[in-house]
């Protein structure tokens, strides 16, 4: 391929084909004598270089779900909550199945990403899954079982909302109770597992919500900011109000709040 009679400007909206280039273009590419063309040609292969690195990580995240496929267990589905310790606020529980070898650009554990790349990601997540489900346990259900409890008791339903019926279940932390299937749980799992990683982004970005949601009934606390976290701001602004219906009554802050609110 000849490129020596299209200009710089051509070659860049030819580069910028989504579709991708030939590597006969990028033969010609290099072979180019023109300084802006060599540039463009050297940021094509970085940008190559870097969707392949890219790749072979999302490939080693399905570690998990390979090894469960090539013995005929399938599907699987991975767990992950979200929301387990803030002070105000449901615990958000999401269960996915992702097809096998989903290539889920920028999948990663939900706490790594910025807010707007959880949200794209949750968008392409659900489009992608074979099926997802989402759980939820209220203030009222974490204060009556204890945080840990009401976190299995999210997961659960999570995971009894899905359909197909999970084969197994790969879970971010602890096993979860009552559930009569089989099961692997992973320390870190949303960093190393994609079905994990994929389950703690969509309960991440539905528990965000729900916040928001929340900030505009109670917008007093900045519910949209900190998501009900124990941040500065919040603190103050719950010695300064007292606890609103959505405060885990059970926790020690929230506690000394109400009791300093009846004074």
């Amino acid at each position: 391929m000849d490129v020596s009679k299209l200009s710089v400007a051509e070659i860049r909206r030819i580069a910028g084909n989504p579709d991708g280039v030939s590597e006969e273009f990028l033969l010609a590419l290099s072979k180019d004598p023109r300084g802006g063309v060599r540039e463009l040609y050297s940021r094509i292969k970085r940008a190559e270089c870097a969707r392949n690195t890219e790749m072979q990580r999302i490939k080693r995240m399905y570690a998990y779900e390979d090894e469960l496929g090539s013995r005929g267990i399938s599907p699987v589905a991975g767990v992950d909550e979200a929301g387990r310790g803030p002070l105000a606020g449901p615990v958000v529980a999401a269960a996915v199945i992702l097809p096998e070898r989903a290539a889920l650009v920028g999948l990663d554990d939900s706490k790594k990403l910025p807010a707007a790349k959880r949200e794209e990601l949750a968008v392409v997540i659900k489009k992608t899954a074979l099926a997802w489900s989402v759980g939820i346990s209220t203030v009222e259900e974490i204060f009556a079982e204890n945080i840990h409890k009401a976190s299995m008791t999210a997961m659960r339903r999570a995971v009894l909302g899905l359909k197909p019926r999970p084969a197994h279940l790969l879970v971010d932390g602890f096993s979860i109770d009552r559930l009569n299937i089989s099961q692997t749980s992973l320390v870190g799992g949303d960093g190393i597992s994609a079905s994990i990683a994929a389950a703690s982004i969509l309960a991440k970005v539905e528990r965000d919500r729900l916040m928001d949601r929340y900030h505009k009934v109670y917008p007093q606390y900045g519910f949209d900011r900190h998501k009900g976290y124990a941040t500065p701001e919040h603190l103050l602004a719950l010695a300064s109000h007292g606890p609103c219906p959505i405060h885990r009554a059970g926790y020690r802050p929230v506690m000394n709040a109400a009791r300093e609110d009846k004074l």
